[in-house]
């Protein structure tokens, strides 16, 4: 693929293409690039027919840290004024809802892709691997929802597609504590399909099944995925479409204020339920 982008890298061998995330955030931390390129390319991918599997991993010692919040911190600004009438809610529905569309983008994508998680798979970067196909993390992994330590509920995609991932007790104590598990936890919990030694254990493997999927039939390929995406799209659009108009309607408050401000202070947050 010769389009260059500023949030990944694609490389393509042997029908598989190897997206790698960058950032530049700090931590390939997801900002303006990643959410305006995602659709992007994974229509590209979709498209091509030299692609027949994707890896998806992360550049340096971690996965991703989730969202930018310094960078995308204008997303939330209308919000925190005292005074967030229904125009500056729409402004951010509309936000929401193409951030939403960035994640859908790689769950709708009729090729398979696998994540090879590494380091801090975090917020965001579980919004990701939620809307991947198969999930490998190698042995220093760890995953937290940890919007709501931020006083967001998970909005971009954790809390519709989770659901078809974890049992309702495991996804309800990660998404209302915002707690860390290690690799070793989302293994048991059905989260990852395996744990490796290291980063480049999980690549490697995550390689390998992409290279056994890549062997079979391509449209077999896509009509098993879409057969079995079929089961929950709908549902998924719908819980999609509920947080976002949910967020709109509640998310502005003192705790959102004081979640972001303690993140850039790099302090405990003080929640008032205000």
């Amino acid at each position: 693929m010769a389009q260059a982008y500023e949030s990944v890298t694609v490389e393509t061998k042997d029908h598989v293409a190897q997206v790698t995330l960058i950032g530049p955030g700090k931590g390939n931390a997801m900002g303006p690039a990643f959410w305006s390129e995602m659709p992007e390319l994974f229509a590209a991918l979709d498209a091509d027919p030299k692609v027949r599997a994707i890896v998806l991993t992360g550049s340096g010692k971690n996965f991703s840290y989730g969202l930018d919040v310094p960078a995308m911190g204008g997303s939330f600004t209308p919000l925190l004024s005292g005074d967030a009438l229904a125009g500056p809610r729409a402004v951010f529905h509309r936000e929401v809802k193409r951030m939403q569309g960035a994640i859908t983008a790689v769950a709708d994508c009729r090729t398979p892709t696998i994540a090879s998680v590494h380091g801090w798979c975090i917020g965001g970067g579980v919004d990701l691997i939620s809307a991947v196909d198969i999930r490998y993390a190698s042995a220093d992994a760890k995953f937290s929802v940890r919007e709501v330590k931020l006083a967001i509920v998970a909005d971009v995609g954790s809390l519709a597609r989770l659901p078809y991932i974890l049992s309702d007790g495991h996804l309800r104590e990660l998404a209302l504590t915002g707690k860390d598990i290690d690799a070793a936890r989302a293994a048991k919990i059905g989260l990852v399909n395996d744990v490796y030694d290291d980063a480049d254990a999980t690549l490697a493997a995550a390689h390998a099944t992409a290279a056994e999927i890549a062997a079979n039939p391509p449209l077999a390929v896509h009509g098993i995925k879409d057969v079995l995406d079929q089961q929950r799209t709908a549902a998924v659009s719908e819980s999609l479409r509920y947080v976002a108009a949910w967020n709109a309607a509640f998310l502005p408050s003192k705790d959102l204020t004081e979640g972001i401000a303690a993140t850039f202070e790099k302090r405990p947050p003080r929640f008032t339920g205000e």
